[in-house]
C-alpha cells in the first residue's frame, strides 16, 4: 500500500486485528521511507454498487460519503461513534444483499432516515431537513408535528 504521507510504494503491516463488530480488519502500517505510521481498514465488498440519482446520473456508491452524512447529522449529539459505524455497516449490508447493483438514491435516503429515527431524534430532523429540502420554518413545524403524532401513537 502506498504511504499517504510520502507516496512510497511499499509499506509494512505492523499489526492486524478485526474491528469490534468483525465487519473489517484494522491494519496498522509503517512506512520505512519516511517513518510514518497510519491505519487502514479492509472490508468485504459483496458487489459493486451504483447509485442512481434523481436526475438519472449514475455514480459509484461511496461508503465514506454515507458515513460522513450520518456523522454530520449526529454532530454534537450524545451518539456513540460505534453506534453510527454499526448503522453504516447495516445500511451497506442491506444494500449489498438486496441483489441489485443499481440503487436509487431515494432508497439510500430512506434507509438513513429510518436508522437515524431509531438512533437520535435530533439527528433524524437534521438529516430530514437536508434530505427533504426544507425551505422555511413551516417545513420544520410540519415535519416535527408529524413526528410527534407518529411517535406518541407508537
Amino acid at each position: 500500500m502506498r504511504c499517504p504521507f510520502c507516496g512510497h510504494e511499499d509499506t509494512q503491516v505492523k499489526d492486524s486485528r478485526p474491528t469490534d463488530d468483525n465487519s473489517a480488519i484494522r491494519r496498522r502500517r509503517y512506512c520505512p521511507s519516511c517513518g510514518s505510521r497510519f491505519t487502514t481498514f479492509e472490508r468485504v465488498q459483496l458487489r459493486e454498487l451504483t447509485v442512481v440519482k434523481k436526475n438519472g446520473q449514475r455514480v459509484q456508491f461511496d461508503r465514506d460519503k454515507l458515513a460522513r452524512s450520518i456523522q454530520v447529522a449526529c454532530r454534537k449529539r450524545p451518539v456513540d461513534p460505534e453506534r453510527t459505524e454499526r448503522v453504516v455497516n447495516g445500511i451497506v449490508r442491506r444494500l449489498e444483499s438486496s441483489g441489485e447493483s443499481e440503487i436509487p438514491s431515494t432508497q439510500i435516503g430512506e434507509l438513513v432516515m429510518d436508522a437515524l429515527r431509531a438512533l437520535d431524534p435530533v439527528a433524524y430532523v437534521r438529516f430530514a431537513s437536508v434530505y427533504r429540502n426544507f425551505r422555511e420554518a413551516r417545513d420544520f413545524e410540519e415535519f416535527i408535528s408529524d413526528l410527534a403524532d407518529t411517535h406518541f401513537k407508537d
